[in-house]
């Protein structure tokens, strides 16, 4: 991971840490759970945070560790261990959206406040965990998108992070209603299999099915469903040939 600003070999040291303590364990989806960290720590950078944010989010799931209770403020300071702590205990709804300035701020000077810390590394745990919440028991899956929806989107909106907002929106609203998205373009990709030769069909409809299936957003699974129908007509040409010499 880069960091524009100074400060690359503490967040290595972060990143080195939640190694450590995460070794071993699994996230639903079978990765290893350091790629939620560096994930996190990867979204709360790009906002504009400093680095020590960056390691604040990192090692953000630590509590839920092996890791010794002090052993975060004895290696990386009490700022860090209080970021850590405030992220796992703060409420959103606590936080004035007065005090927040995102927007405005410009990335390089950027010294977040507590609070903006606190939301930026809050909104990037969530953001992961939605664009991997495919893994999660559907009742669960669908309150956590509800809320997604209805508080925290508006939230990312309202602080200046559109960006954020926009993929927190769409993930969600893939949860909520999908048959408004993905049913549709499901139907789009088994109607083009019947330009293709007949013993083809099968196999290319199953290969874009599980490629659809793994495509979170309405946005990434509309553009696949739009390249494979331009790319569907150059595709039944080739694979006719190939039959037609496969018969000869």
């Amino acid at each position: 991971m880069h960091h524009p600003e100074a400060g690359t070999s503490l967040i290595q040291r972060a990143h080195d840490e939640a190694a450590i303590w995460h070794e071993g364990q699994i996230r639903r989806n079978g990765d290893p759970f350091l790629t939620h960290c560096i994930a996190v720590a990867a979204i709360v950078a790009a906002i504009g945070m400093p680095p020590a944010v960056v390691c604040a989010a990192l090692l953000h799931d630590i509590d839920d560790s092996s890791c010794p209770p002090n052993r975060v403020t004895e290696c990386f300071g009490q700022e860090i261990a209080g970021l850590i702590s405030a992220a796992r205990t703060t409420r959103l709804s606590t936080i004035p959206l007065s005090v927040l300035n995102y927007h405005t701020a410009g990335p390089l000077a950027f010294q977040p406040t507590r609070e903006e810390a606190v939301l930026a590394i809050r909104l990037a745990d969530r953001l992961h965990n939605m664009r991997t919440i495919a893994f999660v028991p559907p009742t669960r899956r669908y309150h956590v998108a509800r809320e997604t929806l209805d508080v925290i989107a508006p939230l990312a909106r309202a602080v200046g992070l559109t960006d954020v907002s926009r993929e927190l929106h769409d993930l969600s609203s893939a949860v909520i209603r999908p048959t408004s998205t993905a049913a549709v373009t499901t139907r789009t990709l088994t109607t083009l299999t019947l330009l293709l030769p007949p013993p083809t069909r099968a196999r290319w409809r199953e290969e874009w099915h599980a490629e659809l299936g793994t495509l979170p957003t309405r946005r990434t699974r509309t553009r696949f469903t739009l390249r494979v129908l331009l790319g569907t007509p150059k595709l039944s040409w080739t694979l006719r040939r190939t039959v037609s010499r496969e018969r000869r």
